[in-house]
């Protein structure tokens, strides 16, 4: 297929390189050119405009603003090469999901929400789970896109922001699990036992799922860097939820305290650190 890629981050770009892997032509392109000349294989272009077209254009940035100032207030479905079908597989939210659903369907241009599942390493094995939800026979256009970067897809109904709402419930319950591992280790070790050795038997044991068995090791090693996705993005997401929550007439009060953990350990410094570091923010308030 002819594919355009834009938002060459960490994931992008391994998503990207995967893309290249299975055969498609992919043209890509990035606010820092430099990235895009990082994908071996890819054909990086001056303009989003650029790649804004073929069989399929794919959007990997950070948050709702990048995605809305290169889409929206880019003009990109205003230009006369637009493709076949925008797959957004960034972590936005709601609201915005809802919103590109509306302006994509008056541009006369199939648009399908696809966020993922996976950290970089993940990425690069193309071992990534992709939630996705819009318009069936779209999906099915881009499937082979979608085989090419993960391991399976999840289908969520023919709205697009219900792809969004799953990937938000995913990654709050994720912080949660880390905050929950941070907490029981700092209680274990003013109990006088090592944390590290409670989540390694607990995580082999009771938790012993990939997010519990990774985090874990990474807590019970301190190894919070390089990050594989940052204690800024996790509040961010979690954020996200929160607004998606209240617009829902949904209490989450965890996410609450979560967002309040996160805003501590960027206080103190560990914005951008991963994620796992998180577990600091219970091991300071202890004294450990």
């Amino acid at each position: 297929m002819d594919v355009g890629f834009i938002g060459l981050g960490r994931m992008g770009r391994a998503m990207a390189a995967r893309l290249v892997a299975a055969g498609h032509r992919v043209r890509v392109w990035n606010r820092s050119p430099e990235a895009a000349r990082s994908v071996e294989g890819a054909e990086p272009v001056e303009s989003a405009a650029e790649a804004f077209s073929g069989d399929a254009a794919i959007t990997m940035l950070a948050d709702d603003a990048a995605l809305r100032a290169v889409t929206i207030e880019g003009g990109l479905l205003d230009s006369g090469r637009r493709p076949g079908v925008h797959v957004g597989m960034s972590t936005i939210s709601v609201a915005l999901a809802k919103e590109l659903a509306a302006v994509h369907e008056r541009a006369g241009v199939a648009y399908i929400s696809a966020p993922v599942f996976g950290r970089p390493d993940a990425a690069d094995k193309g071992a990534l789970n992709i939630i996705a939800a819009g318009d069936d026979a779209a999906i099915t256009r881009v499937q082979p896109l979608f085989d090419a970067m993960g391991t399976k897809t999840w289908h969520f109904g023919t709205e697009p922001e219900k792809a969004n709402a799953v990937k938000l419930a995913g990654n709050f319950m994720l912080v949660a699990a880390i905050e929950a591992m941070g907490e029981a280790a700092a209680f274990a070790e003013g109990h006088g036992v090592a944390g590290a050795e409670v989540l390694e038997m607990l995580t082999g044991t009771l938790f012993a799922a990939p997010v519990y068995k990774n985090y874990g090791a990474m807590i019970m090693e301190g190894r919070y860097e390089p990050p594989g996705f940052t204690v800024r993005l996790g509040l961010k997401d979690v954020r996200l939820a929160l607004a998606a929550g209240e617009a829902a007439n949904v209490p989450m009060p965890f996410a609450s305290v979560l967002r309040d953990n996160l805003l501590d350990a960027i206080a103190h410094g560990d914005g951008d650190i991963d994620l796992a570091g998180l577990a600091t923010v219970a091991a300071r308030r202890s004294g450990r």
